[in-house]
């Protein structure tokens, strides 16, 4: 559906950045033309630099074409899903665009999944081949997955040889009880050296409309499914980010990625959008205060993109106003920004803080406050260029409503998903005839486009901006032989926006404790995902009909924590 067609009022016109196109146009491409472009342009400019050791885009470019060639070898190519339980470093970006390269699908892994989680998405996704560091327990829970499921081979990526000299060999000595073992011969496991062993060979070219990573999503339902985004959908919201930020120079900026790129809104504004404008990616495996500092002492980025905590952090940690003085661009996305962290970090930094919004399954960049002119503190700001938005009835998901009335935030555009994988009447429910998609959030729209989100529709967690499923955190404990019932609301975090809180209802006479079911849940359950709050109870509030109920559970939160 044409995006750009006529259609009802468009009052962010009048308030639009000056310089920026809303209209612009934005044609069907893919990533892997993206990224070879990059190659041709910036040869010689620096890609990548992790801990200190540097590839410019030509090099990176060999490395893809490699690693394409050995996925080839392996038997991928269009149709096969290619699973990446990476942390941020070069092994994940030269494996995302030789997969893609090859005509194969990414699917993103989180490395802190637990082997339950692992083995549900690989089996839903249908996940063939799988790429992992040799970090326990990372490697031992990827390699478990070629006990049962579809993943028929594992490419493991040793962390150390992505490190400079001499961080390589003082890490291998330091961090020997860290490092896994990798099967020696086995016929199902492959290092990452054998799969950079051939030389660059011809590859099937991707189409626009191909799917080129299914990113798993709780939606508007809770249930993780995993959202179709084609190579169109991410090549153009990579196009409306940037455009966006007409202030960056090709060639010559520096993004420090700390955010995950195995998470969507990483993916999307720090990988592929810095790619595109030629940038070098600063990358740092994990998020660790002082480390992050450090990085930003000895690369001086001038693009820093964030969730509200990571910013928090930095000031928390010491980062002074010389640390930060490089930063031209920063976003905040993934949760609701905080007034006093916005305020705080640009009066550290001197640089704007602006906060967006998108979803999963809108590539997932929809809204953000311009970078220049006047701050609209609380608001997500304005469509990016090609989206349209509406405010329609909660009651009738068809009626638009007029500025200033509350009603459920719908978006249109060239980076809306093709649907939810293998999940057609979901599909259906989430995306109407039209092309708009239903976000599950409540907002208000004003006069001049600007949005406010007031509410939640579903029931999602979002805790230092992931996604975090009530249902998946229920379900472990419902594996508790002792557990009667089970709910997960989401409480307020002052450090991480919310965190899970859990109410539970065991057997009579059960002598579990909060303290027992934490540790329970250990091995079931992610650290994002553990409870921050376990309270046993004799009843949970049930609805007239039997079902459990959160909504007396959350008020109850909300007038504890004076929120």
């Amino acid at each position: 559906m044409d995006t750009l067609s006529e259609g009802p009022a468009r009052p962010w016109l009048r308030a639009y950045p000056a310089g920026i196109a809303w209209d612009l146009p934005l044609p069907p491409s893919t990533l892997v033309d993206v990224f070879e472009d990059a190659v041709a342009r910036f040869a010689e400019r620096p890609c990548l630099d992790f801990m200190g050791r540097r590839w410019t885009y030509g090099q990176v470019g060999a490395l893809v074409g490699r690693a394409a060639a050995g996925f080839r070898r392996l038997g991928a190519g269009p149709g096969t899903r290619i699973g990446l339980c990476l942390p941020n470093g070069p092994h994940y970006v030269v494996a995302f665009f030789a997969a893609l390269r090859c005509g194969a699908t990414v699917v993103n892994f989180n490395p802190l999944y637990v082997p339950a989680e692992l083995a549900a998405q690989a089996k839903d996704s249908g996940t063939e081949i799988m790429v992992a560091p040799d970090l326990e327990p990372v490697l031992g829970r990827v390699l478990g997955q070629l006990d049962h499921g579809p993943v028929r081979q594992v490419v493991a990526c040793p962390f150390a040889s992505a490190l400079p000299f001499p961080k390589n060999l003082l890490f291998r000595l330091a961090k020997r009880k860290a490092i896994g073992r990798i099967p020696a011969g086995h016929p199902r496991v492959l290092r990452w050296a054998g799969l950079l062993a051939d030389a660059p060979v011809p590859q099937p070219t991707p189409r626009p409309e191909d799917i080129a990573v299914l990113q798993y999503t709780g939606g508007t339902t809770g249930t993780p499914k995993g959202a179709m985004l084609s190579h169109a959908n991410l090549a153009a919201n990579l196009r409306q980010v940037q455009a966006w930020s007409p202030q960056c120079r090709p060639g010559e900026e520096r993004t420090l990625a700390v955010l995950p790129f195995f998470h969507v809104f990483a993916l999307t504004a720090v990988l592929c959008s810095s790619v595109g404008w030629g940038a070098e990616l600063v990358m740092l495996p994990r998020f660790e205060p002082q480390m992050l500092i450090a990085a930003l002492r000895r690369t001086r980025p001038t693009i820093f993109h964030g969730v509200p905590t990571l910013f928090k952090a930095v000031l928390d940690h010491g980062a002074t106003r010389e640390d930060l003085a490089s930063v031209r661009i920063c976003i905040s996305g993934g949760a609701a920004l905080p007034a006093e962290v916005k305020r705080a970090f640009e009066a550290q930094s001197g640089c704007r803080l602006v906060e967006g919004y998108g979803l999963t399954e809108a590539s997932p960049v929809c809204f953000c406050n311009p970078l220049e002119g006047t701050p609209r503190e609380g608001s997500i700001g304005l469509p990016l260029p090609g989206i349209r938005a509406e405010i329609r009835a909660l009651d009738d998901p068809q009626r638009v409503l007029p500025p200033g009335e509350k009603g459920e935030l719908c978006v249109a555009g060239p980076n809306v998903m093709a649907g939810y994988w293998n999940r057609p009447e979901e599909t259906a429910a989430a995306i109407g005839p039209d092309g708009f998609l239903r976000t599950g959030d409540v907002g208000i729209m004003d006069e001049d486009g600007y949005v406010v989100l007031v509410d939640r529709i579903k029931d999602l967690i979002i805790c230092s901006g992931f996604n975090v499923y009530p249902r998946m955190i229920e379900e472990a404990l419902y594996a508790h032989p002792d557990v009667v019932a089970a709910t997960v609301v989401g409480q307020p975090d002052p450090y991480r926006g919310e965190s899970p809180a859990a109410f539970v209802q065991v057997k009579p006479g059960s002598a579990a404790t909060p303290e027992a079911l934490r540790d329970f849940l250990k091995t079931r359950l992610s650290a994002i995902e553990m409870p921050r709050l376990i309270e046993i109870r004799p009843e949970l509030p049930r609805t007239a009909v039997g079902k459990l109920s959160k909504k007396e559970l959350k008020a109850e939160l909300l007038q504890r924590d004076g929120a």
